[in-house]
């Protein structure tokens, strides 16, 4: 570890630890801290679930997962033993109360073995419809009652709507004080999304343009190849829009559109979110008809291979009015961001898995080459791309090699493979390193839940009670409904498919 922070003697509870999420993505984060030094000397991972396995059997299923799935590679036997001796499993039932005694009298035997009153995490790696059940029994087993020491961490969906949302945080709120509730969303957590706010906060050099007097519109645009694949259950309850653009598709918008925080404070970072959200422009039945498109993929053919569409995926209605694409233009009504659209689009089945922000900006006031000099003449733009490739590109025009003046676009180019020879963290890795610390910087509000959903409301409330007429409305392997197009196109706009470099 080449930091001197350091991570105090804690305790581990997964719920759900023979779920998918624990096998993807959990246990491999936890993993690479433990490679990577950031483990504390004195902790205990506890998983949990009803099937009969015991600590051994568990330890190997985990094993199994991290060799896949980790970013490390397979694990060294040497690390794993070390590693795998604090790994235990309690066989549970999360709506049994005793369950709850268990786990106090583990905690309890950690610290008396410790000598020292451990960190709990609670982590709700579990459907959202047992999140109160979970909650309110660790409340009535009174294993919540230290703030200091006691955290919960929730997987989104946060809340199916705004009223559910408001209701989950009431009864979190009668148990946890807000310092202990961590609220994950994994976008959060990417190192490329980090560096949005050093980006912009710690280069003078931006903060003069990044207003309405320079910036023309901004796109933010995060897209799967991959369909719903086993998810269907899930996903017919949700759709676009409350799977990807109420939660991660917002938490990108604040980042470009916040204002500068008068200190890396985590409450003073996420007041500042949710100023943004306050400000953003509210929907009327018209504005969601001329600002805001859903779409549903049909069958077609990816990579050579036919695939289904959306209603012949498993677990979905054959005549499901769900959404699989939802593209929405959003205004930020403040002195920096007035009239400036900001775009965003999502979906399934399209052409390029990609998550991009394109900032673009306005065009010179007056262009003095004649115009054979400047016949690919671009407007500046600023890229950062999350994923698959992580990198920030400011797009410029330079003179040609040559005699003749003609101008060119150039790139210049930040990207973490040409600068850094360092793995990045994988985002969970990030998060549960936070959790540990009490940072709360990269995690969702209360207020900061309610207000995004209080923004989407009129448009999924628009969306339920008008069937979409012509789903699926854009075949598999394209760029969405050609409705998406318009509504950019209706601004003088189009939405940007830049190549992701192969670097």
């Amino acid at each position: 570890m080449n930091s001197s922070i350091k991570t105090e003697p804690t305790v581990f509870i997964i719920f759900g630890g023979t779920g998918d999420l624990t096998s993807r993505k959990i246990a491999p984060a936890l993993y690479n801290l433990f490679l990577d030094g950031w483990l504390p000397a004195q902790y205990s991972i506890i998983g949990t679930g009803r099937t009969k396995f015991t600590d051994e059997q568990f330890s190997e299923n985990l094993l199994k997962d991290i060799n896949q799935f980790s970013r490390s590679g397979k694990a060294d036997p040497k690390k794993w033993a070390e590693f795998s001796k604090n790994i235990h499993y309690q066989v549970s039932d999360i709506n049994d109360f005793e369950t709850y005694k268990e786990f106090g009298k583990r905690v309890e035997e950690h610290n008396t073995e410790w000598k020292t009153q451990a960190n709990v995490i609670y982590y709700l790696a579990v459907s959202p419809n047992f999140f109160p059940i979970i909650a309110s029994n660790i409340s009535k087993a009174k294993l919540a009652e230290d703030p200091d020491r006691v955290r919960i961490v929730i997987e989104k969906p946060f809340g199916h709507d705004l009223e559910t949302a408001k209701e989950l945080n009431k009864l979190l709120s009668g148990i946890f004080n807000e310092c202990q509730i961590y609220r994950i969303d994994h976008y959060l957590g990417k190192e490329t999304v980090q560096n949005i706010m050093a980006f912009r906060f710690a280069n003078s050099i931006m903060e003069p343009l990044w207003n309405r007097n320079y910036i023309e519109h901004v796109q933010i645009s995060v897209t799967e190849q991959l369909g719903v694949e086993e998810r269907g259950d899930y996903y017919d309850g949700a759709g676009a829009m409350r799977d990807m653009i109420q939660n991660h598709l917002l938490q990108l918008l604040c980042h470009i559109a916040m204002e500068p925080p008068v200190s890396f404070n985590a409450d003073e970072v996420r007041n500042r979110k949710v100023d943004v959200l306050k400000a953003m422009r509210r929907f009327g039945p018209d504005d969601v008809r001329m600002s805001a498109v859903r779409g549903q993929y049909a069958s077609g053919w990816m990579q050579g291979k036919e695939v289904p569409g959306y209603r012949e995926e498993p677990k979905v209605d054959p005549e499901s009015n769900t959404e699989t694409f939802a593209a929405v233009k959003f205004f930020v009504d403040n002195w920096r961001w007035q009239n400036v659209p900001f775009y965003v689009r999502t979906g399934k089945r399209m052409h390029q898995s990609a998550s991009v922000i394109t900032i673009q900006f306005k065009d010179v006031p007056h262009l003095i080459f004649p115009t054979e000099a400047a016949e690919s003449w671009q407007q500046n733009r600023l890229i950062i791309s999350i994923q698959p490739e992580m990198s920030i590109r400011l797009q410029v025009q330079a003179k040609r090699p040559g005699l003749d003046m003609v101008l060119n676009t150039v790139d210049m180019v930040f990207d973490y493979k040409g600068t850094y020879t360092t793995q990045p963290p994988e985002a969970y890795e990030t998060l549960i390193l936070d959790t540990m610390l009490g940072d709360q910087t990269l995690f969702m509000r209360g207020d900061q839940v309610e207000a995004a959903w209080e923004l989407i409301m009129p448009i999924l409330s628009t969306w339920q009670t008008k069937k979409s007429l012509n789903f699926p409305n854009y075949s598999a392997d394209s760029w969405g409904p050609e409705s998406a197009e318009a509504l950019i196109a209706r601004d003088g706009f189009n939405w940007f498919t830049l190549p992701i470099s192969k670097k």
